[in-house]
């Protein structure tokens, strides 16, 4: 029997969440984790909204599915029918979308049989729907997405005393970032009483154990040093899983994978036909005990947010290699949400601070990626391999950045274009 399928997706929330073992109160994903399985080693195609999004839902790179920037100013899908829900609708399930999608102007055109009204992209809004649709009767299998604007920035008024909320690393530990933090911990928890309404829904309708529930984010936290960037903290993020296929039982994989994963993995349990061109591998040989590994590395880009910041990396289990693509002596401001914490980083003059060309880093001797190695003779042969991986693959997926600067769609709304 094909199961149904959810596909939970926030906004900027990394893996700050407790099934990741912070102190970021998530009751219900940790129900969802404790009864599925947790991918602690996973990570997005882009640090930014709409390529992340446009990756895991077309199996494809952000630059190859033509989402080089941000939906709403001017980046495009090349062709929407390479979307998961084009491809699950044509093997005979009933598509729908609850909440935001930020990959296309008109969610029409992706494919959903059904847009469930909202009054906004707000969980509290969003949950409501989904729950309604869930508990209605279902005569054949259906992909269920709901995205919601939380973690996004702006955060809500927080709920917790700052004084006892601990800022994420690196950032810190200052009345500012935690005043920050505390207002995030509030958009997360707005974010998991959403879940929980979803949960419990599928349970009220009796389809739990035929459910597939997906649950991830775009990319990493919006604080500096994350979201937009090819840190761990940028591109880093949850995901869990939960139903048929061998997600059950509270089981944690270390091993690593890519948002790309998620478009071959669904059509194996879906039984549709994969699109031509998936970079992805399914994720289910890691749960059914045929491997205990997919990638030897994974790989991902940033080119356009608000302005034009061109980079790409390579990640293996150990190591990363991020090459930048334009040479600036500052970092570009608007890449950072507004807050708190960006404001005392800029006053203490934070935003000086140039990009070097390349970069290196021992994630295992250096986790937050602060001494850059590039230069450093033991890891010569290192630099020099992973040099050759990001060349290949960028050859391999025909990356237009091999070529020079990667202008803008006519008409988009960025600054900085080439």
């Amino acid at each position: 029997m094909r199961p149904h399928i959810i596909y939970l997706n926030s906004h900027d929330t990394g893996r700050h969440v407790q099934p990741y073992g912070h102190a970021v109160p998530t009751p219900n994903l940790q129900r969802l984790a404790e009864e599925g399985v947790v991918f602690r080693q996973a990570f997005s195609a882009s640090p930014t909204c709409s390529p992340s999004r446009a990756a895991l839902l077309t199996g494809r790179t952000p630059h190859e599915a033509g989402m080089l920037g941000l939906s709403h100013r001017g980046f495009s899908l090349a062709d929407p029918s390479q979307h998961l829900s084009h491809v699950l609708r044509s093997a005979g399930y009933r598509t729908v979308l609850a909440g935001l999608q930020h990959v296309a102007r008109d969610p029409h055109e992706l494919g959903y049989d059904e847009v469930l009204p909202a009054p906004s992209h707000s969980m509290a809004d969003v949950a409501p729907r989904a729950a309604e649709f869930l508990r209605g009767g279902h005569e054949g299998p259906f992909f269920l997405e709901i995205g919601v604007f939380e973690t996004h920035r702006p955060y809500p008024e927080p709920e917790r005393d700052p004084a006892h909320v601990m800022p994420p690393a690196p950032m810190p530990d200052t009345p500012e970032t935690r005043e920050d933090m505390a207002g995030y911990l509030a958009s997360a928890r707005a974010f998991d009483d959403g879940v929980g309404q979803v949960l419990d829904a599928l349970e009220q309708a009796g389809i739990a154990e035929e459910t597939l529930v997906l649950c991830t984010t775009d990319h990493g936290l919006a604080f500096p040093e994350r979201k937009c960037t090819l840190s761990d903290g940028g591109i880093g993020v949850m995901l869990m899983m939960r139903g048929p296929g061998g997600f059950t039982g509270g089981g944690v994989s270390d091993a690593l994978v890519s948002q790309l994963d998620v478009m071959p993995t669904l059509c194996d349990l879906a039984g549709a036909e994969p699109p031509p061109g998936l970079r992805g591998r399914s994720l289910l040989p890691l749960r059914d005990g045929t491997t205990e590994s997919l990638h030897e590395a994974i790989f991902a880009e940033l080119t356009y947010h608000v302005d034009y910041e061109p980079q790409r990396c390579v990640r293996t289990d150990r190591y990363k290699y991020i090459r930048s693509y334009r040479d600036l002596d500052h970092r570009i401001l608007a890449h950072i949400d507004d807050g708190a914490s960006k404001r005392l980083l800029v006053e203490a003059g934070w935003g000086e601070e140039g990009q070097p060309p390349e970069m290196l880093y021992d994630l295992l001797l250096d986790p937050q990626e602060t001494r850059n190695m590039i230069d450093a003779p033991e890891l010569a042969e290192i630099a020099t391999d992973l040099r050759r991986r990001l060349e290949e693959w960028m050859k391999e997926t025909a990356d237009p950045l091999r070529n020079g600067p990667v202008p803008a769609p006519a008409g988009a709304d960025v600054r900085g274009a080439p």
